[in-house]
């Protein structure tokens, strides 16, 4: 990790049921990523006496951006929005493949294409950390609402070259929900039989699975992992009809977790 992420924190806030919003500071000013709710950073901001310059959305669902106004009112921050994205009280329109410096805390972000989950979705990735919205999920990855299986694939797939220390910061706690999918399709697999338990332990004591990391998801994620043997093969043993080619395998398998645990479909 580089050295200038050694004087910043990341904070974990709650929201809704199981939204994360990530806080970062410097013990003077604060950055929040995807605030859907504006109380929980509002009460933070005061305890600490922190304030909020920055704001950096992912894309635009409610969950996502619902605390922008308030905080806008209260702080008057910079708010980093995708330009794709019909999102209100945006002062900086991003584009992927650009960066920003972020000067209150000295931090550099790349701007990442994570279209897929929604059409303009981003992320946002500084050495050894990637905030990554619902694009990807420890064990999972977000739900295909306006994008296509080949743009959440290809999103997918740049995550995925990312240094494998690096720290995935997601915007859900789904991981206990994904890992039962994902023992469904390839239940032999012993990193993820024993990250299954770690997680079980650390969710009956109401602990957090996030951050996770590239070198984990590439273990026990099946939708990073349609490109390795012991999946292709615990797939089409059981389906034999399947196309192995890695997009199409990711396909069905985002058509499955859909509906599981109903049947997947085989109409692909």
């Amino acid at each position: 990790m580089a050295n200038y992420m050694q004087t910043i924190h990341i904070q974990r806030l709650h929201a809704f049921s199981d939204n994360y919003i990530w806080l970062l500071h410097n013990n003077k000013q604060a950055l929040v990523v995807d605030p859907g709710q504006a109380q929980g950073v509002l009460n933070f901001l005061k305890t600490h006496d922190l304030t909020l310059t920055t704001i950096l959305i992912t894309h635009h669902h409610g969950d996502h951006t619902g605390g922008i106004k308030e905080l806008t009112e209260q702080y008057q921050p910079s708010v980093y929005a995708p330009l794709a994205e019909n999102i209100s009280g945006v002062t900086h329109a991003l584009t992927p493949h650009s960066s920003i410096h972020i000067e209150d805390l000295d931090l550099h972000f790349d701007i990442l294409n994570f279209s897929g989950h929604t059409l303009g979705h981003i992320g946002y990735y500084t050495q050894g950390i990637l905030f990554c919205g619902d694009t990807l999920f420890s064990g999972g990855c977000g739900r295909i609402f306006e994008g296509t299986p080949e743009s959440m694939f290809a999103a997918l797939q740049s995550i995925k070259v990312l240094p494998q220390d690096t720290l995935v910061y997601c915007a859900h706690e789904y991981t206990q929900n994904n890992l039962q999918f994902a023992l469904a399709v390839e239940p032999h697999n012993p990193q993820l039989q024993a990250y299954a338990k770690q997680v079980e332990r650390l969710r009956e004591e109401c602990e957090a699975t996030i951050p996770t990391s590239i070198e984990r998801e590439l273990a026990i994620n099946p939708f990073l992992r349609t490109d390795q043997q012991s999946l292709i093969k615990a797939l089409t043993s059981r389906f034999p009809t399947l196309n192995p080619h890695p997009l199409c395998l990711f396909a069905f398998l985002r058509s499955w977790k859909n509906s599981y645990p109903s049947p997947p479909s085989l109409c692909l």
